[in-house]
């Protein structure tokens, strides 16, 4: 498997400031091949991996045993399953006052954020490692519009067929409600979260509506706001806020909701090849959802994405803001000729937009207004590098 030079540098960089380095992000996404690579290169590396009986063991008094190995890198795989860890290692971070004692992976944000920030504060940094993006896949040979299909996740993206990557994901979505949920202390039944989230791959890219969502599925609108937590939670789903600082006009404040894997979105529509999903009608919510996650990944930090709509039609994709400057608008068009919609020329004056961009499904980048550029999905860079 495959990992990102630049990943593998900036948590190396990491380990070398901070006694803990904390790798998050969804189950299969290559943090457990990323964590090996980084030990490789280090003299004395323990890993513990706490879905291992064997591994689990070793911890029955967790103090003694890290404690022997106070001089190594100790990784520590799917560390939610023992929050109890957390003091432990904020005493032995302590102790040993130096840099690149423990890389801590996980699978689930919220317990893992919530214990180590009680208890880790000021002594770890996180880093997420999202699935594949089409430029990581490049110099493969692998084309964007099959990562679009496929999804990031590598033994989707890199099965030896359309087919054979479809299974892959099945069997993954499977596992990860009959198995990872469970072990995560979730205890909603798998057929009512697998009824939850395929609802969810019908209404990628709208405004989420708890009471409807509830009525379908004959639960509280509470239950259904909890269904969407435990998979945003698990790296399944983004809820993109809205942007709604300008007071002057009458704005839309319920988020939207997309999968953030396009690939498990596919799955659960039984979308097996890209014919199937260009006559699809989630083929432009599906681009959207892609690129929306694509943009995310990479912003610089500082940068916050939102999305803007307003009752009188104006409306972008997404709204890139930063403290100090301008913010720029992206709107997304799964189509080879695109054309800025009226709404977004709005958004431009609305919020003040010196420049928009409008991300397509195309290979070239060209001016399509006096102050819009199309670009695309391999040319997102220039939407942070932009004088604006």
């Amino acid at each position: 498997m495959m990992i990102p030079r630049h990943i593998q540098a900036a948590v190396e960089a990491s380990l070398g400031a901070f006694p803990a380095v904390a790798i998050i992000g969804a189950r299969q996404a290559g943090k457990t091949t990323l964590a090996r690579m980084i030990a490789a290169h280090c003299p004395r590396a323990v890993h513990l991996d706490l879905e291992r009986p064997a591994d689990l063991a070793r911890l029955d008094d967790p103090e003694l045993y890290l404690r022997r190995h106070c001089d190594n890198l100790v990784v520590i795989d799917e560390v939610q399953r023992r929050p109890e860890l957390f003091p432990i290692l904020r005493v032995l971070a302590d102790e040993a006052g130096r840099a690149g004692q423990f890389l801590l992976l996980g699978s689930a944000s919220p317990e893992l954020l919530r214990q180590t920030s009680e208890s880790l504060a000021g002594r770890i940094v996180f880093h997420e490692l999202a699935p594949f993006s089409p430029d990581e896949l490049d110099h493969e040979g692998i084309a964007a519009a099959t990562v679009w299909l496929r999804g990031g996740f590598p033994r989707s993206v890199l099965a030896r067929s359309d087919l054979a990557s479809f299974q892959w994901r099945e069997a993954f979505i499977a596992t990860y409600l009959e198995r990872d949920l469970p072990q995560l202390g979730v205890r909603v039944p798998s057929h009512q979260l697998r009824r939850f989230w395929q609802m969810l791959a019908h209404l990628h890219g709208q405004l989420w509506n708890a009471s409807e969502i509830a009525r379908s599925l004959g639960v509280s609108a509470p239950t259904a706001n909890h269904y969407l937590s435990i998979l945003e939670d698990t790296f399944i789903v983004r809820r993109l806020s809205p942007f709604y600082a300008n007071a002057g006009k009458r704005l839309v404040k319920r988020p939207k909701v997309y999968l953030r894997d396009t690939g498990l979105l596919h799955a659960l529509l039984g979308l097996v090849t890209m014919d199937q999903l260009m006559g699809h009608p989630v083929l432009g919510p599906s681009f959207e959802g892609w690129i929306v996650e694509q943009v995310i990944g990479r912003l610089p930090a500082g940068w916050e994405a939102f999305f803007y709509r307003t009752a009188a039609g104006a409306e972008t994709d997404i709204l890139l803001v930063r403290p100090g400057a301008p913010p720029v608008a992206v709107e997304v068009k799964a189509s080879l000729a695109p054309r800025p919609s009226r709404g977004f020329r709005q958004v431009l004056d609305d919020v003040g937009c010196p420049h928009g961009f409008v991300v397509y499904s195309g290979e070239e980048t060209f001016p399509i207004g006096t102050n819009i550029t199309a670009l695309p999905v391999t040319e997102l860079s220039q939407i942070w590098q932009s004088p604006s």
